[in-house]
């Protein structure tokens, strides 16, 4: 029998045709192929020959830059995850060298974002050549940090603009892609952070924020939150540890909260004599009925505390309606504003978009035919509108009163004059670019660059 080397469970790897001076690999012999950490995948032709080309980010603890790669196509495979998701992985063959060894390999393609290691080594690769240590790593030759700091120099892009991190759920959204791209396209370096893979240590010496697989998270010197309703209280938290960092956040944790808190602002609106419907909020169902009259009765609008979107918001159309929506919410302890419904409206609202106590772009947004919601994630439609000196002041005034560089301000005209629906502090793009024709994205990495003094 061929004497077998002894390897390690976690072991480095290199790709001198892909130009990959070092990668950390996790040694899996219950998987059958290997795998690479993959982006932005594309196949072209080359002669008659499928190739693929595609972006490594090779080190665990380091998302500052990626690595342009290519290779042969040799396959496409059907691979579930260990979720028991199928999906279709492109498949490779490269050399690859680990210790004194190169030999042919192939890979499967995958985003292993998520993943603690970029690199998976499947039993393919380990047949008649390796047995496993578990117990052991690096058997075939360990690399310090310091090598992999030269080795990598060459590489290393110098750098020209900000580095900047979004900070959200979801990087398939129009916004956040229009925010990378302004980004991008004004010279910054711009990374999307999922709220819910970054986590953070406490600590009066050394402080940190991590990502999902151990990477430290530094050296950024903007973070834009766009934090959906569901993880505000997490979401926020990392805002303040990245402020302890002395990361500038383009809208504070703070602000965002109070913004949330649809009672709290409506406190703070009323507090700063900035003209909203006129809105209840009652604890016991005993105090319904003289609610429902404090706001002059239905048809009036129930609003869940924390919704967004036009999400948690109810007509009802009379007082018995609003009585039983009302004790029904309660009955399972949610809180809820009751505000006047204003008719007059006709179902018709304005957006206004405010970056740095500036009015950049207003639209007005129309209900559909039997929806009291105007907005846009509603059916509503948007069009282009010149606001009168009085709404500006109002979109600015609530703006200021939340602290917010970044607002959507919701304002709807009624016979006694603009009153303040609500301001949200992640507002969406796709709307009001679409309607106005602006770049709204590039407005507000033009606003970090003032906030920095950055001169390109």
């Amino acid at each position: 029998m061929k004497d077998l080397s002894i390897i390690g469970s976690e072991e480095w790897c290199v790709f001198k045709e892909m130009g990959i001076p070092a990668i950390k690999a996790r040694v899996d012999s219950g998987a059958r192929t290997s795998s690479i950490q993959a982006t932005n995948t594309k196949v072209f032709t080359k002669g008659v020959q499928e190739w693929v080309k595609f972006e490594v980010n090779p080190l665990q603890d380091n998302r500052s830059f990626n690595m342009l790669c290519e290779a042969k196509l040799v396959d496409r495979r059907t691979v579930k995850s260990s979720s028991g998701i199928s999906e279709e992985r492109l498949v490779i063959k490269t050399p690859v060298t680990i210790g004194s060894e190169t030999f042919n390999i192939e890979l499967t393609l995958a985003n292993r974002d998520t993943m603690e290691f970029r690199m998976l080594l499947g039993r393919e690769a380990l047949n008649e050549r390796y047995m496993v240590n578990p117990a052991e790593s690096y058997c075939l030759g360990d690399i310090t940090d310091e090598e992999i700091t030269d080795k990598y120099a060459p590489y290393v892009k110098e750098k020209t603009g900000l580095s900047i991190a979004l900070l959200a759920s979801n990087p398939n959204l129009y916004s956040n892609m229009r925010i990378m791209e302004a980004a991008e396209a004004r010279g910054h370096e711009i990374v999307f952070l999922n709220v819910e893979h970054s986590y953070m240590k406490l600590d009066a010496n050394s402080p940190e924020i991590r990502y999902r697989g151990g990477n430290i998270l530094k050296a950024y010197d903007a973070i834009i939150p766009r934090i959906k309703p569901s993880v505000t209280f997490y979401g926020c938290a990392l805002i303040r540890q990245f402020d302890t960092l002395g990361v500038y956040c383009q809208n504070s944790a703070e602000a965002i909260t109070q913004s949330r808190d649809k009672l709290f602002a409506s406190q703070l609106f009323s507090k700063n004599d900035i003209h909203i419907p006129i809105t209840g909020f009652a604890k016991s169902p005993m105090d319904t009925k003289d609610l429902i009259r404090m706001v002059n009765g239905a048809p009036l609008i129930i609003k869940l505390l924390e919704s967004t979107q036009g999400k948690g918001v109810v007509l009802a159309e009379t007082n018995k309606a609003a009585e039983s929506v009302i004790n029904a919410f309660k009955s399972v302890q949610t809180n809820i504003l009751v505000q006047e419904f204003i008719k007059e409206a006709n179902g018709q609202d304005i957006r206004c978009f405010v970056v740095d106590g500036k009015v950049v772009a207003s639209i007005q947004r129309q209900a559909e035919k039997g929806e009291f919601r105007a907005n846009i994630h509603q059916g509503g439609k948007a069009s282009i509108i010149k606001i009168t000196p009085e709404e500006k002041k109002l979109a600015l005034k609530a703006t200021k009163v939340l602290n917010l560089a970044v607002a959507g301000v919701d304002i709807i005209r009624s016979n006694k004059g603009p009153l303040l629906l609500e301001v949200n502090s992640s507002p969406g793009l796709e709307g009001i670019e679409n309607a106005t024709g602006k770049d709204i994205a590039n407005i507000m990495i033009m606003a970090i660059e003032r906030k920095l003094k950055y001169k390109d």
